[in-house]
């Protein structure tokens, strides 16, 4: 990376090169049907994708963390039952903020 001619320049290419390469922040859910027609749902771990790289899954209550080869391969630890009258996982991604700072208290 080449440096700009002034330091405001240099640090918005740098806060753009972050959002560039940043990982992608998913959530891993649970859902059951506690009775006909009506589901319940919970966080049961969130994770980090890197790119084409692995993936790091960590419980939602961090007791518990995992490698993996790809954000998928974490529903085969958090589906139990089968799927059928048991317990489902999927996954939900953060949307991308479109910001970068290098101000924590005005970071996300």
């Amino acid at each position: 990376m080449e440096t700009p001619h002034s330091p405001e320049l240099f640090d918005k290419e740098l806060c753009d090169l972050v959002l560039a390469i940043a990982p992608r922040i998913f959530a891993v859910v649970q859902e059951c049907e506690v009775r006909p027609g009506l589901k319940d749902g919970c966080v049961a771990a969130w994770g980090m994708a890197f790119g084409e790289g692995p993936v790091h899954v960590t419980t939602a209550d961090g007791t518990g963390q995992m490698v993996l080869n790809s954000p998928e391969r974490a529903l085969r630890w958090f589906t139990r039952g089968g799927g059928e009258d048991g317990v489902t996982a999927r996954l939900v991604w953060l949307s991308r903020s479109g910001g970068a700072t290098f101000d924590r208290a005005e970071a996300a």
